[in-house]
């Protein structure tokens, strides 16, 4: 049988209150800081464990889901009070009128163009299959796949690690990671992903689970939810909702910069 990584080891930090997640709370929007280590709705392997609904609904009463977090993915996650605000909320997600933004923490360096002055940017284009094979993932089939885009901009290199800006425009599960794999770029801690077809090769001669495990300088998944732009679903006024990277993302790019200052960022780089 083929040999299979493990997944990247998942942390929690349970002792966070989540009245301590709140970005904004109005009578119609709830805005958290998602902790990583948490599903968003219940686990179907683990159904009796923690989630992050069901914790804020013993905080702040009934509230409806329009989006999802991974388990080991930090940052914005918007969720309705109302019925009413669902609904409006659902429409914007269907017809793609939210602006999302993610920091990815990703092992590799990127060899995509630099506009004259710019940032190294790609947007790639594939169709996704959502569990796709045995072990569940987002494969790339061109045949049943969904279209699926993300824009991607370079914002710093860091050695055997580069941070970069992604912007989805679909929301297909696992989009990031899969997008990013294809590109020989996983995510830091980002096993599964690793071995994808497509993606870099899991042998052990290619160093890479030293650099993805062994090595790593996050022990779960490098992607941080930055930032979502949407219309108020009362108000109808553009409002754009922000999350500060957790402790571990922060010092994990401390680490990097320390050990790599001289690699320079992205700056540098300019034309």
């Amino acid at each position: 049988m083929p040999h299979e990584e493990p997944e990247a080891v998942q942390t929690c930090d349970v002792a966070l209150e989540p009245r301590d997640w709140v970005l904004h709370i109005d009578e119609t929007l709830l805005v958290v800081n998602k902790p990583t280590g948490l599903p968003t709705l219940p686990d179907g392997y683990q159904a009796d464990a923690p989630y992050v609904v069901g914790l804020l609904q013993e905080a702040f009463g009934r509230l409806w889901v329009v989006h999802r977090l991974d388990r080991e993915t930090s940052g914005v996650l918007v969720l309705a009070r109302t019925a009413d605000a669902h609904r409006v909320l659902n429409q914007q997600f269907q017809e793609r009128e939210i602006a999302k933004v993610y920091h990815a923490l990703a092992a590799g360096a990127p060899a995509w163009d630099v506009p004259q002055g710019g940032f190294a940017q790609r947007t790639i284009n594939l169709h996704l299959r959502a569990d796709g094979d045995r072990r569940h993932r987002t494969v790339i089939d061109r045949a049943h796949g969904k279209p699926s885009t993300t824009s991607f901009r370079v914002l710093e290199r860091l050695g055997n690690y580069t941070l970069i800006e992604a912007r989805p425009k679909t929301g297909r599960p696992h989009q990031i990671r899969a997008h990013l794999a294809a590109e020989r770029l996983p995510l830091a801690g980002d096993l599964l992903y690793a071995g994808q077809g497509g993606g870099l090769l899991g042998d052990p001669g290619a160093g890479l689970r030293r650099l993805l495990a062994d090595d790593a300088p996050l022990a779960r998944l490098g992607l941080h939810a930055l930032a979502l732009t949407l219309e108020h679903p009362v108000s109808g006024a553009t409002v754009t909702f922000e999350a500060p990277y957790p402790p571990d993302f922060t010092e994990a790019l401390a680490r990097l910069r320390g050990d790599w200052n001289h690699g320079g960022t992205e700056d540098t780089e300019k034309s």
